[in-house]
């Protein structure tokens, strides 16, 4: 495998650290101020054969503007010959959903601050005209301090490639509003509260208002909104949620009321501007009026042969608000939390093993050296489930397999990780068997 250290600008590109359908998405350093961001790469082959270009950059523009303390903030943009780097504040708190997981019901008043920033992103961005349409928990990133951060607004009117295909890129249409599945002409506005309502639910029941297998159902009960809290909803978010959820937008909750809504209005502390630097939109320009040529040196150094090895960096940034302890934990938790492990067995018997239990769960496998991409049919049948894995040398002969989701749930991708390890026990370094 080619291991990659690249210099875009005035960036050090690492690793990947996300994947879509037209992006992905990259740890990098600010080697001028050391800055850990996020780069987001798109090729420029794609915008151009889907005519994308006025959009993005209207997205992109409004990104830079929209600036808020709980929207992941957008530095700048970039261009090589052949690509787009969209240069993002890095989060380090991860998914919000991934504490969901590990603790099934969080306390009321986290759900509560949680919602309480989510909606104050979301009034702010409608306040310049942007809608999301897209509000899923993948898309709600916590930082340090665990506030919430939604990511990707403005970037989500990136191609769906076909309207009607909409739900076989995003895996699911759980969080997505009546109007929206039936492909009326809908309001923007409206549907991101609904989507915001469906959050809310999970965040305080641990699981989805509407989840059937097959979709049919599904949309049946989205379309009627069909659904319940479970008993121990206090009556004030029951209430609430029941005027968000309701699958008329016509007379769905709006933002204002919601603001206005006693429950909400608890413990409510306003967002804290930072009335800050001008915002100057001269790169959008520069990358997108000419798209054809203006661009950045971009060096690579490549090493061929075995498995990545980490720098000092990568390890860093990669540990960097996510504790080192758990790459080495002395329980077995470790692989609960985090969707990484580390094994002292030979890279390729790592990798062979993963093929083979990964065949073993009838899942599709595409390999490539020491990294494998895992495909199968999402558990609702609603669309794609992927992973994909990859090999780390972190030291001579320890290994560490770093998993990701490429496509699919944030919930059933824990399920599949937990099982997937399971069967992998036998390869699975715990320290707890010495440093020997």
């Amino acid at each position: 495998m080619k291991g990659m250290s690249r210099k875009v600008g005035k960036y050090e590109v690492g690793r990947t650290i996300g994947e879509g359908t037209f992006a992905k998405v990259k740890f990098a350093r600010n080697t001028e101020t050391g800055e850990s961001v996020a780069v987001k790469v798109l090729a420029k082959s794609t915008i151009l054969e889907h005519k994308m270009v006025d959009q993005i950059k209207r997205e992109i523009s409004i990104m830079k503007i929209v600036r808020h303390p709980n929207i992941v903030r957008l530095h700048e943009v970039l261009a090589s010959q052949t690509k787009i780097y969209i240069v993002l504040e890095f989060v380090t708190g991860g998914e919000l959903f991934d504490k969901i997981v590990h603790q099934p019901k969080l306390p009321e008043n986290e759900c509560r601050r949680y919602f309480q920033q989510l909606i104050d992103a979301v009034a702010h961005c409608h306040s310049k005209g942007v809608y999301h349409r897209d509000l899923k928990p993948e898309n709600l990133l916590l930082d340090a301090s665990c506030n919430l951060k939604v990511s990707d607004f403005g970037l989500s009117a990136l191609p769906q490639q076909g309207v009607g295909l909409l739900y076989t890129t995003c895996g699911t249409p759980n969080y997505v509003a009546p109007e929206v599945l039936s492909n009326q002409g809908y309001d923007g506005a409206a549907a991101d509260v609904w989507s915001c309502g469906v959050i809310l639910y999970v965040l305080m029941a641990g699981y989805l208002p509407f989840n059937e297998t097959d979709l049919p159902t599904l949309y049946k009960k989205i379309n009627a909104a069909e659904f319940s809290c479970p008993y121990w909803f206090p009556l004030e978010v029951n209430s609430l949620i029941h005027k968000i959820l309701n699958p008329n937008p016509k007379e769905r909750i709006r933002i204002e009321g919601i603001k206005k809504d006693p429950w909400f209005r608890n413990h409510y502390v306003p967002p804290v501007h930072r009335e800050d630097e001008e915002v100057n939109l001269d790169d959008v320009c520069a990358v997108f009026d000419d798209i054809e040529n203006n661009y950045v040196a971009e060096q690579s150094e490549n090493h061929e042969g075995g498995p990545l090895i980490m720098n000092a960096f990568e390890m860093i940034t990669l540990s960097q608000g996510l504790n080192l302890s758990a790459l080495f934990d002395r329980g077995q938790d470790y692989v609960k939390r985090q969707t990484r492990f580390v094994s002292r067995k030979p890279a390729n018997v790592i990798i062979s093993t993963m093929e083979a239990v990964a065949g073993s769960m009838s899942l599709k496998v595409h390999r490539r050296d020491y990294k494998i991409r895992l495909e199968g049919i999402s558990a609702n049948k609603a669309g794609q489930f992927a992973v994909v894995l990859e090999v780390f040398e972190v030291a001579p002969s320890l290994f560490m397999v770093d998993a990701r989701k490429a496509a699919g749930d944030t919930l059933e991708y824990h399920k599949f990780y937990k099982n997937f390890c399971a069967k992998l026990d036998n390869i699975i370094w715990k320290a707890s068997e010495g440093h020997g």
